[in-house]
């Protein structure tokens, strides 16, 4: 009957912005087992997580467990990928406490207000990007310009960690604030502190990388080995709680988490004061911005995995309906999470349904298991991020970027730069501006060859790399990109560099056959190229114009007044004009 009601709603309109009628027609109970299993272990994953995630964010602990249940819910509703788990994340949650830490302060009813509503501003944008289909906006951001941001992001949270490491007080939103703070305070450490939170760091380390190897060869199966090596962060947590409880540490100045509220998410209202929403505005769009890279990316990964389609535009309208959720449930803005959907992906997830089951599970660790994390000591936590975002921290992408492309090195070295030392607001604000200058400066350079023809043939290559014919009288330019307002001026600059008085050149052929379009203001700079070689007698050719560009030329004024002769093939042009052209 379900299955049934299923096709049926698919057949409306309305499946284009509800998934869920995709999935939900096909769903059985082979398909739900498999969920069943795979939203076991990534809840196992999530208690720990988003109590630390809502730690680091600056709020409750129980915050991170609200805003890991509605979103979760909203996105297997309306989000594309059937593997990709939403809530929490380190970096949003750092740039959560950076964000709010300006506006209100850290355990204040202003400072959560503010966070919910960072999701709703962060949510209404990205639902608005949804609705008008401009995914596209994120490929402004280059990779390595991104990869250079999380990078020095992971440094920054785990250095906002070894406050609760150490047991002592600080602040700041940049490195040198951090250490600078911590070193001040070096003298309120608290060594039973430390104890807790070296030794759940390194254990948490161990467990990542030792414990499902040990599993598989104790002889446990490859799924139970895995359920164990993700419950590592549980067993931390239960070991040093009751460490904390038994011998009454939290006497002895160990930090615990204390009071978690059993209940299920409240209804909550974010602010609508206009000052309020002018302050977190600019932060919420590049919030939104870097959830939304980060989560595109993970859901193509593994939708490619499987051979599935991700919608960019349908997966920013999952993201912001997950934070609106946020917004009105007691949360902050979330995404989808790179570690915890490859763990949802491993686990055999076959559909956004795994995430409604995580997000029930979560529901009963709210309302009966909370009681149980009182003595919880914050050190461990700490730990728990610490060892989550390590893996964030990618210094290899500076030698990389060296080696292939010293511009994109630039742009990850100075994102890396600003973030640590001016804060995330300011890298996320200068990896975007980076990111835009760094396209603008690459188009306004167009590569532009000078071709010669290869002896015995009827191919062109570039005269600095082949051993090609050419004709003093020729002047063969390759143009390899198409030409717009921002490179026009470069290749006018080009030819009027190279076409001077008295030179032999007396005819120059722009080969178009990497030209996709030439705009308005690229045809007045090709009318006025035209013109200058014709005060000077050398006529201006055009060969393997594409046929969409040839169209929109044959309405100009150029195509009528041209000096010149447009050509098929570029060995037309050669034959027609060269000297000898079959020498």
């Amino acid at each position: 009957m379900t299955a049934a009601f299923f096709r049926r709603l698919t057949k409306q309109p309305l499946r284009q912005y509800l998934p869920i009628l995709h999935w939900g027609s096909s769903y059985n109970r082979n398909t739900l087992t498999n969920d069943m299993i795979a939203a076991l272990i990534v809840t196992i994953m999530l208690i720990p997580q988003s109590l630390a995630y809502a730690l680091l964010a600056g709020l409750p602990p129980e915050a991170g467990i609200y805003a890991s249940i509605a979103p979760i819910i909203l996105y297997a509703i309306f989000g594309t990928s059937r593997a990709l788990a939403v809530g929490p994340v380190a970096i949003v949650s750092l740039l959560t406490a950076s964000t709010v830490g300006q506006v209100a302060e850290t355990g204040t009813a202003g400072y959560a207000i503010s966070a919910l509503t960072l999701a709703f501003l962060s949510g209404g944008f990205l639902l608005l990007l949804g609705i008008f289909r401009l995914g596209f906006l994120a490929n402004f951001l280059s990779h390595p310009v991104i990869s250079g941001f999380i990078t020095a992001s992971g440094i920054l949270i785990a250095t906002s960690q070894l406050k609760h490491i150490l047991g002592v007080e600080a602040h700041g939103h940049t490195l040198p604030q951090m250490l600078g703070s911590i070193f001040e305070n070096l003298t309120q450490i608290n060594w039973i502190t430390v104890a807790i939170g070296v030794s759940a760091t390194a254990f948490l380390f161990w467990v990542r990388k030792n414990l499902k190897p040990l599993m598989k060869k104790l002889g446990l199966s490859p799924l139970m080995a895995d359920l164990l090596s993700k419950a590592g962060p549980v067993a931390a947590i239960v070991a040093a709680t009751v460490a904390v409880w038994v011998f009454d540490l939290a006497e002895k100045g160990v930090q615990i988490v204390g009071v978690v509220p059993q209940s299920l998410p409240p209804f909550t209202m974010p602010s609508l004061s206009p000052d309020l929403l002018g302050a977190l505005l600019i932060p919420a769009i590049l919030i939104s911005i870097i959830g939304f890279v980060e989560s595109i990316s993970i859901a193509q990964t593994l939708a490619a995995k499987k051979r599935q389609q991700i919608d960019a535009n349908q997966e920013l309208i999952g993201l912001g309906a997950a934070n609106l959720s946020a917004a009105f449930t007691g949360g902050f803005p979330v995404t989808g999470g790179f570690s915890r959907s490859i763990v949802n992906f491993d686990a055999g997830s076959e559909t956004p349904a795994a995430g409604i089951y995580t997000a029930i599970g979560l529901a009963i660790a709210a309302l009966f298991l909370t009681p149980l994390v009182y003595f919880l000591p914050k050190a461990t936590l700490a730990a728990t991020i610490i060892v989550a975002v390590i893996s964030l921290v990618d210094l290899s992408i500076l030698r990389k970027t060296w080696d292939y492309n010293r511009d994109d090195f630039l742009a990850v070295l100075a994102t890396i730069l600003l973030t640590l030392t001016m804060g995330v607001e300011v890298g996320v604000a200068s990896g975007v501006a980076i990111s835009i200058l760094l396209h603008l400066y690459k188009t306004s350079r167009p590569h532009v060859a000078e071709v010669g023809r290869v002896p015995g043939g009827e191919h062109f290559r570039n005269i600095h790399r082949h051993e090609v014919l050419t004709d003093p009288l020729l002047l063969t330019l390759r143009v390899d990109e198409s030409l717009s307002f921002i490179n026009a001026r470069f290749l006018q600059d080009l030819i009027q560099t190279r076409v001077t008085e008295g030179c032999e050149i007396k005819h120059v052929i722009l080969m178009f056959s990497a030209v996709n379009e030439v705009d308005y203001s690229a045809l007045e700079s090709l009318e006025a190229i035209n013109l200058r070689l014709k005060s000077f007698n050398i006529g201006l050719h055009l060969s393997e114009v594409k046929g969409p560009v040839m169209d929109r030329l044959k309405t100009s004024h150029l195509f009528h007044d041209l000096n010149g002769k447009v050509f098929l093939s570029q060995y037309d042009a050669w034959a027609s004009l060269a000297e000898a052209p079959d020498a």
